[in-house]
């Protein structure tokens, strides 16, 4: 079966594939997982494999127990005023339509990999509100302030005005979303306009604001007794997501709470490294930094600190970065709160 034949929900394919590897040159092993987004999202398939690691260990999994009963949504839950929040699910097509425009993107825009120390973090969470946002809100205004300072000044198009988040609600609501949910316990959240896009503080509580109410209740339901039909209708015309670059947003998708090396170590502890495959035209990921190996020594990793992750035009890259190093040579010092 060829891989691309799998890729549009085919029946032949897996949910979970698990292949271990011995790379004999350096006695490492590498344990590669292959998981469907049917049976739920990253927090799922770490609870999984952090269960596995457990046993593996002879030791009790981390709580809480799964749960995996589903609420069933009723379309009078549902409100259409929703749907402008929801353009991936709303716009889905095709799969083939779908890859085109993707490996269109892999072709003009090129990866970046940046590394903030836990220090650097915190110098940044400082400047961006202190504890009213996150350290997360933080590093994804600065990015957003950089690409708009230095790469998308003069473009109305491309300048970043609003964010698009993946946010976890487990545990906001057990009737909605319990905290061992074995499923897709993510919404994407879109935020308001940023009120100044060019400002380190603006940017962060903007966002901050927008995770909050997604966190509300009412809010909740509602939004994914929307998305439920939509899923529905998507599903029935054999559609998928269209993870789209839209003008003037930026999606953020951060695993900083999910410690994949720490927690899927099978005993190895601070010498697993986790790597994940796929990067996306201004899609940030974020991780937690993974143990360096240094010859034959493990050096202590900063537990604190993150990796950042996503695709920028081929043509601004350079000048990105240069920013970048600019400001980590001078602590931050002349960025814009």
């Amino acid at each position: 079966i060829r891989v691309i034949d799998l890729a549009d929900n085919s029946q032949d394919e897996p949910l979970v594939r698990l292949k271990l590897t011995h790379i004999v040159q350096s006695g490492e092993w590498v344990l590669g997982v292959s998981w469907s987004h049917i049976l739920g999202d990253a927090a799922a398939n770490l609870h999984f494999l952090n269960t596995l690691s457990c046993y593996y260990q002879q030791i009790e999994p981390l709580g809480p127990s799964p749960i995996f009963e589903r609420r069933l949504w009723r379309e009078d839950e549902a409100d259409e005023s929703f749907l402008s929040l929801m353009k991936q699910m709303r716009d889905a097509k095709p799969m083939a339509e779908i890859m085109k425009t993707f490996m269109g993107d892999q072709q003009t825009y090129d990866p970046v990999n940046l590394q903030f120390s836990g220090e650097q973090l915190a110098r940044l969470r400082t400047l961006a509100g202190g504890s009213s946002v996150s350290v997360q809100d933080a590093l994804s205004a600065y990015i957003i302030l950089t690409l708009n300072t230095y790469c998308y000044d003069n473009d109305d198009e491309r300048r970043i005005l609003r964010t698009n988040t993946a946010v976890n609600y487990r545990g906001v609501c057990d009737s909605i979303g319990p905290k061992g949910l074995v499923a897709n316990g993510v919404l994407m959240m879109l935020s308001d306009d940023f009120d100044d896009p060019y400002s380190l503080s603006s940017i962060a509580k903007t966002i901050r604001r927008s995770i909050n109410k997604s966190r509300e209740p009412k809010f909740l339901g509602t939004w994914i007794a929307t998305a439920d039909g939509l899923m529905r209708k998507i599903f029935r015309n054999k559609y998928s997501i269209d993870m789209k670059l839209v003008p003037n947003e930026i999606v953020v998708n951060s695993h900083t709470r999910y410690d994949w090396a720490g927690l899927v170590d099978f005993g190895y502890t601070n010498k697993c490294r986790f790597y994940t495959a796929w990067t996306g035209a201004l899609y940030l990921r974020a991780f937690v930094l993974n143990p360096v190996k240094h010859e034959n020594e493990w050096l202590l990793r900063d537990q604190n600190g993150s990796e950042i992750s996503f695709r920028i035009e081929t043509d601004l890259k350079e000048k990105f970065l240069n920013a970048w190093k600019q400001d980590i040579s001078e602590n931050f010092e002349n960025v814009k709160k």
